[in-house]
């Protein structure tokens, strides 16, 4: 048994422990009349408001309540012994999630796919960034800050930056005045930024913030000039333009744009691209503005992200939001290699770097260093180390083409690709595999990509073998760009 499967061991059985109830339970939690069994000294051991409560003057035993209110004073229930501790000011599902966390070191922040919630009213809503899934993430991030688990407010934090990329402005500000309740200025930043980014004006946002946030806003506006000097730039992290902050009925118009961007997402889960297409031709619809690559990317299926990106009207290098991230950022975040396959095919740029200067191959290999190091990759519950070394090997080979391109053109050659199929030609010594193919290889297995390779070496592959003087990393040779279609 490897060392991360020692770990994973470990935490699910913790977690069979509160799944179980009341299996060698020594202290019960009343939240909103349900009744919930822990254990004193996995509680005590994970989080030091629980060892303050237990063990020092606010311990059940002495009947008094914790200081901050979470907690009342214990009673009895019936004949049993155990006492139970009424939890206020929690709900039931934000407190199951924080015993999740501190038994098994992992939690699910997002709501389940498709389940009804409170706040949404959209059927089938992946709850990703939501009013629901917002405010699940906010009332964990005050939880974990309140009962003193930093790991899981971190974690809350993370999300919820990832979060307001794609979140309607009024969410946004929710997210805003949290982040400065908690004083996470990570968050703040982002935040402040989409919210000076949304066009609204100063008397709209005075209605839903302070008056100082609205100031500090304003000075925003002003550094970046983006209450004057570029009226028609877009908004990346929103579906309305900054225009629009000059639109007579701007609330009307905002309302519109937001219906477009929820049938297009609604055209995308269902896979009705050819709706999206008529919306961009019929209606105007900014494929980029509306962030339609990264939302299919992030939750459809790769045939989708193909049909789209063969609209020829979503830009494949287009950044989003603070950080400036492309689609293919995304992919790599993801560890997902069919979807790196199809945005490298259609000509994503490996080497783009985001506003902190990251591309997705350092995305990748940030990834692969905490997977052989650490044992595990933060944020990712679970990981296929195949499809991460297929990810690396792709976007690498994707970046060592254009470099070499790049040198060929400042020598006066002509260009290495080839069309597939054309059985030869400059640069590689032989057609290597396409990433179609290698996707195949992926589906079957990388034991049968070995077995097809002729046995070689565990990391190289066929594409490593036939590339000849490709260098190291393996080089997928020609054809990397070429379409499908």
């Amino acid at each position: 048994m490897s060392m991360e499967e020692a770990f994973k061991t470990l935490s699910l059985d913790y977690l069979n422990l509160l799944i179980n109830g009341q299996a060698f339970s020594d202290v019960t939690f009343s939240v909103e009349g349900r009744l919930v069994h822990a254990h004193r000294c996995i509680l005590a051991a994970r989080s030091l408001f629980f060892r303050k409560f237990f063990c020092g003057p606010d311990s059940p035993s002495s009947s008094a309540s914790s200081p901050s209110g979470l907690l009342a004073s214990p009673r009895g229930v019936g004949g049993s012994t155990t006492p139970v501790i009424p939890v206020n000011s929690v709900t039931y599902e934000v407190f199951l999630l924080l015993l999740q966390f501190l038994y098994s070191g992992q939690a699910s922040i997002l709501p389940q796919k498709h389940e009804p919630r409170p706040n949404c009213g959209e059927r089938g809503c992946w709850h990703t960034h939501c009013s629901s899934a917002i405010d699940l993430a906010l009332d964990t991030l005050s939880a974990s800050r309140s009962f003193g688990v930093e790991q899981l407010a971190l974690l809350t934090q993370k999300q919820l930056a990832s979060m307001v990329e794609k979140a309607s402005v009024e969410d946004v500000m929710k997210v805003l005045l949290a982040s400065r309740k908690q004083e996470m200025h990570h968050l703040w930043t982002t935040c402040s930024h989409l919210v000076a980014k949304s066009g609204l004006p100063p008397d709209v946002l005075a209605k839903h913030l302070p008056i100082d946030i609205v100031t500090k806003i304003e000075e925003l506006r002003l550094k970046s000039s983006l209450s004057h000097h570029h009226p028609h730039q877009p908004h990346r992290s929103s579906p309305q333009s900054y225009h629009q902050f000059h639109h007579p009925h701007f609330a009307l118009s905002t309302e519109f744009e937001d219906q477009k961007i929820r049938r297009m997402r609604r055209a995308l889960d269902s896979s009705d691209v050819e709706l999206v297409k008529l919306m961009v031709m019929g209606e105007g619809l900014n494929l980029d503005e509306a962030l339609a690559l990264h939302y299919a990317v992030e939750n459809c299926s790769r045939e989708v992200v193909k049909a789209l990106l063969e609209l020829g009207a979503a830009n494949v290098n287009c950044p989003a939001g603070p950080a400036g991230k492309t689609p293919l950022h995304v992919a790599a975040e993801m560890v997902s290699p069919d979807m790196v396959a199809v945005l490298l095919d259609h000509h994503a740029d490996p080497t783009v770097r985001t506003v902190d200067g990251v591309t997705p191959l350092d995305v990748l290999r940030s990834l692969t260093s905490d997977f052989l190091f650490k044992g595990a990759v933060p944020g990712l519950t679970h990981i296929e180390p195949n499809k991460l070394r297929l990810c690396l090997e792709l976007v690498q080979s994707a970046a060592m083409v254009m470099s070499r391109e790049e040198t060929n053109e400042e020598q006066g050659g002509g260009s290495i690709y080839t069309p597939m199929g054309d059985g030869g030609g400059g640069g590689g010594g032989g057609v290597s595999l396409s990433l179609d193919s290698r996707m195949v290889y992926l589906d079957l297995g990388m034991a049968a990509a070995v077995q097809l390779g002729d046995g070689g070496d565990d990391g190289g592959g066929e594409g490593q073998r036939q590339g000849g003087g490709g260098g190291g990393g393996g080089s997928i040779g020609h054809g990397m760009y070429s379409h499908d279609f």
